[in-house]
């Protein structure tokens, strides 16, 4: 048996698979984000230890013979995160998340030295681990003298299963200090932050072993002999792992609160000038690329509230059948946008309204923004050296066809959808686990799920798609221009 921990922002889950990668059983443990100040976001890391600690309680009541039988564990976990750890292991202040966006001067900054996207390949966002840290040294200086190991969230919680100091390529990849190419921690790149190599983590691959369970936590939980903790991954990187994208040309598209586009890559193709995040996968000799928009399933969301039908109603409105577009183009700027913009000060907006624009043709209007906005995406990638055949569809905006029948047709690329199942990051951890505990070759373990179904690119629309494209493409810099 192999057990997946995925340590999310409000949540740590806990999946349990057998050799046949059939799951077996889950468990779910909650958690809470603090807000102290304006852009803040924080969490205590005690509160994930207790999470996970639920989470598996929930599994050994259900499972226990099958949880005693747990050979290998694997690790997932929100990104970014700066858990700051002394001497002794202690937590020196809560981690600052992913989200938090108070180190938005340090990042610009740091970004503005050019040896960061040099040897990153990515920009430097505020969400990341570096400007944080600079963050810390410059306004909690009495903390930052005494910061023996800066640790990812999912580190710490391999520190507390282990006693190990460890970390991973995809997850690490996004700190700002690793050498991605080489993935390796840069030196230069830590000196430019007041750090040094010995307060960072060893370094794994997502595959290999980085620990074993600790005789107490064996005990707790009743298993019993030598139980590997693997490398495990970044969250995306872990999804990923679990929905098979590991070999170069392989694609997903998320349509979740946020979109992604991630594409599997056999070697290193950074492009951060169009903020594109180009990150070690957890397989080894891999990398990924992603773009990422801020508002997917978001947009619909504000529409619905806007207009008092919920998210379904308005795509049952709408119905199957892809319509050409109608001359209302829809921007989902409404908390800015990363890629291939870096702009958070930009915001979303409707042009070429008319009396007939009905709450129809706005709904089309805001589906066809966002598929668009993943037109940007791949083009991005494709400039960055990444062809993409076809994509998977998840997230909870893949339920709509007309949507998977919009971004098929604006990408001119099938749009598969997977048969049901959990292919999230719980199970790619429980997959490191699998690979790590026994040798496995990750491309035996590491399939695709099998697709239910294909949706293909409407050919009779690509015209009016590229023109509606087109238009879309001219709105953000006049909108930027009248923003000021």
């Amino acid at each position: 048996m192999y057990l997946g921990l995925d340590l999310g922002t409000s949540g740590v889950k806990a999946l349990l698979i057998d050799g046949n990668q059939t799951i077996l059983a889950s468990g779910n443990g909650s958690l809470d984000v603090s807000r102290p100040h304006s852009g803040w976001s924080e969490q205590d890391p005690a509160h994930w230890l207790r999470a996970t600690r639920e989470a598996v309680a929930g599994i050994k009541a259900s499972h226990p013979e099958a949880l005693a039988s747990v050979k290998g564990i694997g690790l997932s976990g929100h990104m970014h995160g700066a858990t700051l750890v002394d001497g002794a292991g202690n937590v020196l202040r809560p981690c600052i998340l992913w989200n938090d966006t108070r180190s938005f001067a340090e990042a610009a900054k740091l970004d503005a030295d050019p040896r960061f996207r040099a040897i990153t390949g990515n920009i430097v966002f505020p969400g990341f681990t570096a400007p944080k840290l600079v963050w810390v040294k410059n306004n909690e200086p009495e903390i930052f003298a005494k910061v023996a190991k800066v640790l990812l969230p999912k580190d710490y919680l391999r520190l507390w299963l282990t006693g190990e100091y460890l970390s991973e390529m995809s997850d690490s990849a996004g700190t700002s200090w690793l050498d991605t190419g080489k993935r390796a921690w840069s030196p230069e790149l830590l000196a430019a932050t007041d750090l040094d190599e010995s307060q960072m983590p060893g370094l794994t691959e997502g595959t290999a072993e980085a620990g074993v369970l600790r005789a107490e936590l064996l005990a707790e939980w009743g298993m019993s002999g030598r139980v590997v903790v693997a490398g495990g991954a970044g969250d995306n990187a872990a999804s990923a792992v679990g929905m098979g994208t590991v070999h170069s040309g392989s694609a997903f598209v998320s349509l979740g609160t946020s979109g992604v586009l991630f594409a599997a890559n056999d070697r290193y193709l950074p492009n951060p000038a169009s903020a594109v995040h180009a990150f070690c996968h957890a397989i080894p000799n891999t990398w990924h690329q992603m773009g990422v928009i801020l508002s997917a399933t978001d947009a619909l969301n504000w529409h619905s509230h806007v207009t008092g039908k919920s998210a379904g109603e308005l795509s049952a409105e709408l119905g199957d059948t892809l319509k050409a577009p109608s001359g209302v183009t829809f921007l989902p700027y409404l908390s800015g946008e990363r890629t291939p913009h870096n702009d958070a000060k930009i915001r979303g907006v409707f042009a070429g309204l008319e009396h007939e624009s009905s709450r129809v043709v706005l709904t089309q209007a805001v589906m066809e923004g966002v598929t668009f906005a993943i037109r940007d995406n791949l083009a991005a990638l494709n400039a960055a050296g990444t062809t993409i055949s076809r994509v998977t569809a998840i997230g909870g905006g893949s339920r709509s066809r007309y949507w998977l029948k919009s971004i098929a047709t604006a990408l001119n690329i099938p749009v598969d959808i997977p048969a049901d199942g959990d292919f999230g990051a719980a199970f790619g951890a429980a997959r490191l686990g699998l690979i790590a505990a026994t040798g496995a070759d990750p491309a035996s373990v590491c399939t695709a799920p099998k697709t239910a179904e294909t949706v293909e690119p409407e050919t009779a629309l690509a015209g009016a798609y590229d023109e509606a494209y087109r238009r879309y493409r001219a709105l953000y810099p006049a909108v930027k221009a009248a923003m000021g």
